[in-house]
């Protein structure tokens, strides 16, 4: 008796799972010690530009780039170039927003970047969302709102930062799904964290102040590490599972951020924030249904009629 073929929607390894978990985990470490090391008066730009350049020598001392010369060669340098500035565009801005707002606020309104992704994968990749999927924008939009509240004394520049940020990262990833079949991973990883210690190095002297006690040291050097090796730990995941797949899992990063914005500087997201919050969240996972839904739906497709057919439902 044969047994059934199971999806790949429902053969996720428990692995990859753990590894998304664990990624998640990192990058909160990641925002809590960036919003600790701007609570004490260290410039955003250096925080960041410190978080690139010392992920650049992680990559150096482990990849030995010199020894693989044909993995970091580069078919496009303008567009590493301009994929690598989102990248820092989107944790500059992070950094420049986390001043200001709770740790949970921000990473509820940075959620709202799949549905950004979504949306400009239409004209940037030519993958067009139908209607159900761009309801279920203008929903999340609308719990970027509920926590933003603008119109009622609560919406702050800080809001602002955060929303560059989205938009930064959402960029950074159209990018890098542009790219990923002319460029090889191994220089994908490591040019994105050159070319902002590059670019950015000249405003080092004008915002750089080294730190006077050893644990802010330890926090500030710590940022590449969390970096570099939550972007390893997901490299790792999606090598196990599809992106799909995983999609539900990078989400249950809110509880650690609420968790360590209590412990850390004891502060408690207000009812606005968790309404927004939920409802981002219920629109991102619905998309992420919809496109498992459509992915099935063009693997059973007889013809290309058929499935463009079924992505406009």
């Amino acid at each position: 008796m044969n047994e059934p073929r199971q999806s790949e929607d429902t053969a996720t390894p428990v692995a990859a799972i753990l590894l998304v978990f664990g990624a998640g985990v990192i990058f909160s470490f990641l925002d809590t010690s960036a919003k600790y090391l701007g609570a004490a008066g260290f410039a955003p730009p250096f925080i960041a530009w410190t978080r690139f350049a010392v992920h650049v020598a992680l990559a150096v001392f482990i990849l030995q780039p010199w020894k693989h010369r044909a993995a970091f060669r580069v078919a496009s340098l303008p567009k590493q170039v301009l994929r690598g500035m989102f990248l820092f565009g989107a944790t500059f801005f992070n950094f420049l927003g986390l001043k200001t707002l709770q740790l949970a606020e921000a990473v509820s309104i940075f959620f709202f970047a799949p549905m950004v992704i979504t949306a400009l994968a239409g004209p940037f990749l030519g993958e067009w969302a139908g209607w159900r999927r761009w309801a279920a924008i203008i929903v999340g939009l609308a719990g970027v709102l509920v926590i933003t509240r603008p119109g009622f004394g609560v919406f702050e520049i800080g809001h602002l930062y955060v929303i560059g940020a989205m938009l930064s990262y959402s960029s950074y990833v159209i990018m890098t799904r542009q790219m990923s079949a002319t460029e090889t991973p191994e220089s994908l990883i490591f040019y994105s964290a050159l070319t902002p210690v590059i670019l950015m190095a000249p405003a080092v002297p004008l915002y750089g102040s080294l730190p006077q006690q050893p644990v802010e040291w330890i926090v500030l050097l710590s940022l590449g590490f969390y970096g570099g090796f939550g972007h390893w730990l997901l490299i790792k995941a999606y090598r196990q599972a599809t992106t799909g797949a995983l999609a539900p899992y990078p989400y249950l990063q809110m509880v650690w951020m609420i968790v360590l914005g209590y412990l850390v500087f004891g502060d408690l997201p207000d009812r606005y924030t968790v309404a927004g919050a939920a409802i981002i969240v219920a629109s991102g996972l619905y998309i992420v249904h919809r496109e498992r839904r459509l992915r099935l739906k063009a693997t059973a497709a007889p013809n290309a009629e058929t499935e463009n057919l079924s992505k406009k439902l």
